[in-house]
């Protein structure tokens, strides 16, 4: 099941991971506050394992992140992306609708201008 929907240009998609790339490097104090220190976790729970079975939990600390951090970009994309699209299609629905209407109306004055002047 596809929850993105398709879009000929993904301008939003870009943005994501340019702003991705760009915040990594410019964190504020509030955003290391709240900032997932992963690194510094797995390293002090392989500390406390045993030699003969830190391979194996590190395999398992490196796929935990890894899907952890597909889940937060899949559902940081689903949301902001789709939400993005929604956006951009009720401004493009109000202009048609504007342009519709001015093109009613124009139409319409024409008709009638031609209707009883000729």
């Amino acid at each position: 099941m596809n929850n993105f929907r398709e879009v000929n240009d993904d301008i939003l998609r870009d943005w994501l991971s340019f702003r991705e790339e760009m915040v990594l490097g410019t964190l504020t104090k509030e955003d290391i506050k709240h900032y997932i220190y992963f690194d510094e976790i797995a390293e002090n729970i392989l500390k406390n394992v045993p030699k003969q079975s830190q391979k194996y939990v590190k395999n398992q600390l490196d796929r935990l992140d890894k899907n952890f951090m597909d889940y937060i970009c899949y559902w940081n994309e689903k949301y902001y992306r789709n939400g993005f699209v929604d956006g951009v299609e009720l401004i493009i629905g109000c202009m048609n609708s504007w342009f519709f209407n001015w093109f009613y109306k124009i139409f319409m004055i024409l008709f009638l201008y031609h209707l009883f002047l000729e």
